[in-house]
């Protein structure tokens, strides 16, 4: 079999096509990375992984089905069509199925101009053991912290490609760096635990390892002492490491799928109020050196820049082609998609819109509260909002931290928490979601 992925994708849609089908789209993914953990100064695992996954989705009528492999040769491929066709004759109806109509394909078929992909070689794995055991140096070095758990370091390289019978073919490669460190600090009953960590599409970008193991080795001995906040409501100021879940919970409850089943307290919502007045939630496919970032989506639609949320208002869901026909809206380039499934709705980068204060004003603002940097479990009931979560961080006395806290529950309405958000000032615009520290006024703290 051809080692060129859109070679192998035009092989898998033609084999559907002789087998029967009276459509089709492939996928295929190839990638190798490489990961490292250092422990106690001495190398606790490395791994290298190479390997090409396909995928081939096949179409009669209103049937389909879905079949994968990691075997490319010819007669696999023939016979992952063949079965792939007999099982889409047994699938049950689905009247939203169907691949994307010619004229609404995307004309950008790669990731020009995206910069996805670090030109810089692959690094050695000697290079790699160096960056960790500098993290986890650095971390140990901290005053207060027992040991380090890991120091990672991992490189990865990853092409995709997607062709489909309505004429689409387009692939593009991304590829990321990372380094992360878990410290320890205390003994015993008291210990805690903290971590750091950065992943980016060029190293270069990284920050350094003595930065990302101090910052670590401080976040777990800043954590020594811990106890239980009172129980009762009081403000809450999410740090901005852990201030984007509150967001992607709303990115949640606005996927389309969740939508079209009915099963999310956005239904019917859209023009609704769900944020504060002059907050924007925009979603930009298009930033370069972002992971999220594409020029098109897993059924060949073009992405485009939007907004989700439009001066406090939500303007729009994420749809596939799927959701879109059964909402009766449009799509909107947001599909995604592995080897081994079809085709559902993703959010790719989104922004909050930054407030003018930074973290400590927000600080000084709530008074007494709790500042959570951790959070545990979740439980949302995806179609009120009913939202419960626990917590770990810092109790704030008078506008400034008094002690850690730890082994606590947060609970509130999402819906309500989401309108009355103050944003800080302080989200670093490198994610794919881009949120500043949130401050929620009056939620229940359970404690001791």
């Amino acid at each position: 079999m051809a080692d060129r992925l859109d070679d192998l994708t035009q092989a898998l849609v033609e084999a559907a096509r002789k087998a029967g089908a009276e459509a089709a789209d492939a996928v295929a993914m190839r990638g190798e990375s490489v990961i490292v953990d250092m422990r106690g100064g001495t190398l606790e695992q490395a791994e290298r992984a190479e390997g090409t996954d396909i995928g081939l989705r096949v179409l009669i009528g209103r049937r389909q089905a879905v079949v994968s492999a990691s075997d490319t040769r010819p007669e696999t491929v023939a016979a992952l069509a063949e079965r792939a066709v007999a099982m889409a004759r047994e699938a049950p109806e689905d009247p939203y199925a169907g691949l994307a109509e010619a004229g609404q394909l995307s004309e950008r078929r790669d990731a020009a101009g995206l910069d996805l992909v670090d030109p810089a070689p692959a690094p050695a794995p000697e290079a790699l053991m160096r960056m960790a055991e500098e993290a986890e140096a650095a971390a140990l070095g901290v005053a207060g912290v027992s040991q380090v758990q890991s120091a990672s370091a991992a490189w990865s390289r990853r092409e995709m490609h997607i062709a489909a019978s309505n004429g689409f073919s387009g692939g593009y490669a991304r590829g990321d760096s990372s380094l992360s460190c878990v410290a320890i600090a205390g003994t015993g009953t008291g210990m805690e635990r903290d971590h750091d960590g950065e992943s980016r599409v060029f190293a270069a970008d990284l920050r350094s390892p003595q930065e990302i193991g101090r910052t670590a080795g401080l976040r777990a001995a800043e954590r020594i002492g811990a106890r239980r906040p009172p129980t009762g409501a009081f403000p809450v100021l999410f740090d901005e490491r852990v201030a984007s879940s509150l967001i992607g919970h709303l990115l949640a409850a606005a996927n389309g799928a969740a939508v079209a089943r009915g099963s999310s307290w956005l239904r019917d919502r859209l023009g609704a109020q769900v944020l504060p007045d002059g907050l924007d939630l925009r979603e930009d496919p298009h930033r370069p050196r972002v992971p999220g970032s594409r020029l098109f989506d897993a059924e060949g639609l073009p992405t485009a820049p939007r907004a989700i949320v439009e001066g406090g208002r939500l303007r729009g869901y994420a749809l596939d082609l799927g959701a879109a026909r059964k909402l009766g809206l449009a799509p909107t380039g947001n599909a995604a998609r592995g080897v081994s499934g079809t085709p559902s709705p993703a959010w790719w980068n989104v922004a909050l819109t930054q407030g003018e204060q930074s973290r400590a004003d927000l600080m000084r603002e709530m008074g007494t509260g709790l500042l959570v940097t951790s959070l545990i479990g979740s439980t949302i009931n995806p179609n009120t909002g009913d939202y419960s979560r626990g917590a770990a961080g810092v109790w704030i006395e008078g506008g400034e931290m008094a002690h850690p806290v730890n082994e606590c529950t947060i609970a509130g309405s999402l819906p309500e928490m989401l309108r009355r958000i103050i944003p800080a000032n302080d989200a670093r615009p490198h994610l794919s979601r881009v949120v500043p520290s949130l401050l929620v006024e009056g939620l229940t703290l359970a404690g001791g």
